[in-house]
């Protein structure tokens, strides 16, 4: 049998790279795109085919999936990983900041999955793995424009999932809990420059302090993991939780009312 083809954006570090490298590691032919060429080469060694590429650029993406279907003729599984956290306060987060969060988490998945789906229709066969978050179910404060972001894609793959099951394609989303990457780091430094020396500075210095329990999350491995039975699943689920907290917190959330669960969010902020 032909080997599944896989396409993941964001591959260069985080939960992208430990799908890309697991999935080669399980026979799968695997196509890794990201921005940083040199962390692509050291995917490369470990057998994953390497694709420059930004989610933000049109011809970039098309591109990457052009060549990608020159050389496989087709894409079995596409995973949307790419994208990152702009933190700090809605007040001090510019709108250009946020705008260029929405392209990279929100409409980057879009452009990379308009161009995948002409070759999964036509094979009326694939998988649309959306990497979403806990964060796209519930906020806490500094992360305005990320939530927003998740919330967004969430509501986007609900709606594509509806759209595309008469092709033969699952839409699949994927809601990490707290996992240690370097995605904390950046949200962090994000949020800091932000806010660090405005009215809402002392939200900032908590969400700062608390980043230090990111040293006790799992790491992405667990997510990759999570991917690979869904994408293996005969009939996925249209949503998978993993990850520090997640499932209570989701849990709390579907279960409390918003007073209550505001209350609890803003007694850890004190």
């Amino acid at each position: 049998m032909d080997k599944k083809v896989v396409f993941i954006t964001g591959a260069s570090s985080g939960i992208g790279r430990a799908t890309a490298l697991l999935l080669a590691k399980r026979n799968y032919t695997v196509y890794g795109a990201a921005r940083r060429i040199d962390r692509l080469k050291e995917l490369e060694s470990q057998g994953v085919k390497p694709l420059v590429m930004d989610v933000t650029d049109e011809i970039s993406v098309s591109n990457a999936i052009n060549e990608l279907i020159k050389n496989e003729n087709k894409i079995d599984v596409l995973i949307n990983n790419a994208g990152y956290g702009e933190y700090g306060a809605i007040e001090d987060v510019s709108i250009e900041n946020a705008k260029k969060q929405l392209d990279v988490n929100l409409f980057g998945t879009a452009r990379v999955t308009r161009l995948a789906l002409p070759v999964m229709r036509k094979r009326k066969s694939g998988k649309i793995v959306n990497i979403s978050s806990i964060g796209g179910k519930m906020a806490a404060p500094m992360g305005g424009w990320y939530y927003a972001s998740k919330f967004a894609l969430e509501g986007l793959s609900d709606s594509l999932r509806l759209e595309v099951r008469q092709f033969g394609i699952d839409v699949i989303l994927i809601e990490p809990g707290g996992i240690k990457t370097e995605w904390v780091g950046i949200a962090n430094d994000t949020m800091m420059k932000a806010s660090g020396h405005s009215a809402y500075s002392h939200f900032a210095e908590a969400v700062s302090k608390a980043t230090s329990l990111y040293d006790k999350t799992p790491g992405p491995v667990v997510i990759a993991e999570l991917i690979k039975k869904a994408i293996e699943a005969k009939k996925p689920k249209a949503r998978y939780v993993k990850g520090f907290m997640a499932k209570p917190l989701i849990f709390a959330k579907k279960l409390l009312s918003d007073a209550m669960f505001d209350k609890i969010v803003l007694s850890q902020f004190k």
